[in-house]
């Protein structure tokens, strides 16, 4: 089949992440390409990407197999929350069942710098545990899911920040802020400065988007607890941004892209 007859190439985006829309964005400007982005539906009112969109789940792995089968996908990218651990090895195993190449767009994660005071933990439980010794009015940046494990800490006051309003359990001592990044640094600064936020717990997400709170903290002098991302699957090809990732598919497929016609 000449390229001119053939079919667009029809890649799957897993994810609603900043780097997802900008993928998104990115490739269907090209006529080579259709491009279908799926989301979780955990958010009331995502910010839709370009292209083709699909919210939901799979039904696990073999349902995202059928899925990737079923719609003749030619390429998956799993460029879902660096925390949305499970998605990422169901993705694995459907590209695997399914013969579809699979390729994982994973933003770095935040490195301390001099000046930083960063408490390291593997789970919620643990940040949890770390708290009472750390300070006493809680900035908690982790989302509004995981509240449950800071709901028996009745001596601490939190700030939770989320998209969405969280539901219970939580912290009976709470004040919710709805907002969504980008934050800027000077609004970080007034923040801690408006609560007099004495600990900071966020996830290593990586973005750019929420970084400033960790610069607000370090000026502050702030201790930060953060949580390390949990593992990825093994041997996928990973990219660290969404340049490196439609890289990747031109590199798959065997076309110019249209930045560089």
């Amino acid at each position: 089949m000449s390229d001119a007859a053939r079919p667009p190439r029809h890649v799957l985006i897993l994810g609603g992440t900043t780097e997802a829309r900008r993928l998104a964005a990115t490739l269907a400007a090209e006529p080579e390409l259709r491009v279908t982005s799926s989301l979780a539906g955990r958010v009331a009112a995502p910010r839709l990407p370009a292209g083709e969109v699909r919210i939901g789940g799979f039904g696990g792995p073999d349902g995202l197999a059928r899925w990737l089968r079923e719609h003749a996908v030619d390429a998956l990218i799993d460029a879902t929350h660096p925390f949305a651990g499970t998605i990422s090895f169901h993705a694995a195993r459907a590209a695997a069942t399914a013969h579809v190449p699979l390729l994982a767009l994973r933003r770095p994660g935040w490195v301390p710098g001099p000046g930083d005071t960063w408490h390291q933990v593997t789970s919620l439980d643990e940040a949890a545990a770390a708290l009472p010794a750390l300070g006493s009015r809680v900035f908690l940046t982790t989302g509004r899911m995981g509240l449950a494990h800071f709901a028996h800490l009745t001596d601490l006051w939190f700030l939770v920040r989320s998209v969405d309003a969280p539901e219970p359990p939580h912290p009976p001592r709470m004040e919710v802020l709805l907002d969504r990044g980008p934050f800027t640094p000077d609004g970080e600064r007034a923040l801690l400065a408006t609560h007099r936020i004495d600990v900071l717990v966020t996830k290593d997400s990586g973005a750019a988007a929420t970084a400033p709170k960790l610069a607000a903290a370090r000026e502050a002098g702030i201790p930060v607890v953060v949580v390390r991302r949990p593992p990825t699957p093994e041997g996928i090809p990973e990219a660290a941004d969404p340049a490196e990732a439609a890289e990747w598919l031109r590199h798959l497929f065997r076309f110019s892209g249209a930045d560089s016609h």
